[in-house]
């Protein structure tokens, strides 16, 4: 899977500057699963971290969500940036915002758990008017 990160890397960030808002990294740490478009089991990018590690938005915005009601997701957050965009951010040990909450670029929503394998990590996903596409494309290739 590192393999076809790496490949996603060249054209990282090319849809960020489209969208009108500036993207960064959740967090730090290996995509250990990439994006497939129509795979609802791969609606984002896992990104492998330590249990506790903090969990940042990617962009400013307001959370619409805050909770554990959405099955497969464990404990999530989903920031509405836009008319057009969100993020979510999933398999969380901790949540620190509340739903109506305005959140800035870079600041901790929440601690990375597990995932229902027992994995720890972060399942991050961008939509643009409800659909998932590539996180890849939107946020900078450096970290």
């Amino acid at each position: 899977m590192k393999t076809s990160a790496r490949k996603s890397a060249v054209v990282a960030g090319s849809d960020g500057a489209r969208s009108g808002i500036r993207w960064q990294w959740p967090l730090k740490g290996p995509v250990k699963q990439g994006f497939r478009a129509g795979d609802r089991t791969r609606s984002g990018i896992r990104i492998g971290a330590p249990p506790g590690t903090p969990v940042a938005s990617a962009a400013d915005g307001t959370v619409v969500y805050s909770g554990s009601g959405l099955k497969g997701y464990g404990n999530l957050i989903i920031v509405k940036h836009s008319k057009r965009y969100l993020s979510a951010y999933g398999y969380n040990r901790q949540l620190l915002v509340r739903e109506g909450e305005r959140v800035k670029r870079g600041q901790r929503l929440a601690e990375v758990g597990q995932a229902a394998n027992g994995e720890n990590l972060l399942h991050f996903e961008i939509r643009k008017d409800g659909v998932a596409v590539d996180p890849i494309r939107f946020l900078p290739a450096s970290r």
